[in-house]
């Protein structure tokens, strides 16, 4: 069977860059996401560890990796080229030789194929900065691959940042002060120090985004400081910052396909590709919270097998197989499978299916083998944010990251600029 035609029942194309008018030009926003069908695992992080962020500080040494397979087994004519942003990830209105020193458009051309897979495919790497591109400004950026000389083609945008840090945060997760019985909510409490900055005027030249680990369709923004004391604003509010908690990731182990891995009820090989099946999952909700060591929805690409040496490129992709048990059928909205391993999106490539004959929603993803964080949310029909405490359960003792961006415009500036970044974690820095 045709590798393409195969992959593409599991996977759908999300079509992610808007246009708005805004005084008559065009302004685009970009999002973590892919165009092309052959396109999988898409990662982006601080050389060296994968589950970090990928916020590169004006200067360093160290650089920001970005990498992506290509299941179409060819390699193409991949072309790249950044876009700064705004703080709400809106095209800034600056000319790219504002932002960039050197070339704005550059061909990817570091890529190897893989080696002793059921699949083939192509991995494509680029490190950033480099030789040919670094950034004059911070900020929030995109990067954008698009095919051939044709920058509408475009194959995938992937968001990082580029900081300044000339602030300073300090702060801490919480039980939700309002929310001590019920006990479902966090509340992130930070304060910014900004010694080395003359700030005019707070709640117009600030603007701050909170982000629940890296998500962001339920981030808070636009918020503004409660309290404006000298060289400091405090963001000590009771509801406006205020996240529901949620339940413990689920996770499953797919580094091998020799064995059954944690969660893994069975390994099958179907000519030529291998199928695992996850063992049934039930709905959290009603159940008591039980703490336990994950990744906060991130996942890494690694292999148990000895004769693996190379993560890249010898690491196969296997048929994933989810599946949810419910009482009945869930309607008004879809459930989805969540986390990093679909960049945080809910849509047609990580929406389940109803089984009437099992009485559970199921699903099918293609992934590489790795070590995996997932949940199930619910998305009501037109909603933008998805839920992930109906069907999971929502306890304030859950463990979550928190990232806080803050960005500042001078009136006379064209652009936000990106001058603190704090990460926090629930249960490290609570109190």
């Amino acid at each position: 069977m045709n590798i393409k035609y195969l992959a593409s029942t599991v996977i759908s194309l999300f079509f992610v860059v808007v246009s708005s008018g805004q005084s008559g030009d065009e302004n685009y926003y970009y999002e973590n996401a892919v165009y092309n069908e052959d396109i999988k695992t898409v990662q982006m992080y601080r050389e060296g560890f994968a589950l970090s962020n990928p916020v590169w500080e004006m200067g360093e040494e160290v650089s920001l990796v970005f990498k992506f397979d290509d299941l179409s087994g060819e390699v193409k004519d991949y072309h790249y080229t950044i876009i700064h942003c705004d703080a709400d990830w809106t095209e800034s209105f600056l000319l790219q030789s504002d932002y960039l020193e050197g070339f704005f458009d550059n061909p990817l051309n570091d890529y190897a194929y893989s080696f002793n897979t059921s699949f083939d495919y192509v991995n494509y790497q680029l490190y950033l900065p480099n030789e040919n591109v670094n950034f004059k400004v911070s900020g929030n950026y995109a990067l954008v691959v698009y095919e051939g000389t044709d920058k509408e083609n475009i194959v995938l945008s992937k968001r990082f940042y580029v900081l300044e840090p000339i602030v300073d945060i300090e702060g801490a997760v919480r039980r939700a002060t309002l929310d001590a019985f019920e006990g479902e909510n966090q509340e992130v409490d930070f304060t910014i120090f900004h010694e080395k900055l003359n700030i005019i005027n707070p709640r117009e030249e600030v603007k701050v985004v909170v982000q629940q680990n890296n998500r962001w369709d339920n981030a808070i923004k636009n918020l503004e400081p409660l309290f404006i004391r000298d060289r400091s604003l405090v963001y000590d509010y009771n509801r406006e910052n205020v996240f529901a908690a949620g339940n413990e990731f689920r996770y499953f182990d797919n580094r091998t396909n020799r064995v059954n891995g944690e969660n893994v009820m069975s390994t099958e090989f179907h000519r030529p590709y291998f199928h695992k099946t996850l063992m049934p999952d039930e709905v959290r909700v009603n159940r008591s919270f039980f703490p336990y060591e994950e990744m906060n929805g991130q996942y890494v690409v690694e292999s148990q097998d000895r004769e693996v040496e190379d993560y890249d490129t010898e690491c196969d992709y296997t048929f994933i197989h989810f599946t949810l048990s419910l009482e009945s059928i869930l309607l008004g909205g879809t459930v989805n499978v969540f986390g990093e391993l679909n960049n945080w999106n809910a849509n047609k490539s990580n929406e389940m299916t109803w089984n009437f004959e099992t009485g559970a929603y199921e699903l099918t993803m293609l992934l590489k083998q790795g070590y995996y964080n997932y949940i199930y949310v619910y998305v009501p029909q037109g909603a933008e944010v998805a839920d992930h405490t109906a069907l999971e359960g929502s306890f304030w003792e859950t463990e979550n990251d928190y990232q806080i961006f803050v960005y500042y415009r001078e009136i006379s500036s064209r652009f936000d600029r990106l001058i603190g970044y704090r990460q926090l974690n629930s249960r490290v820095n609570q109190y």
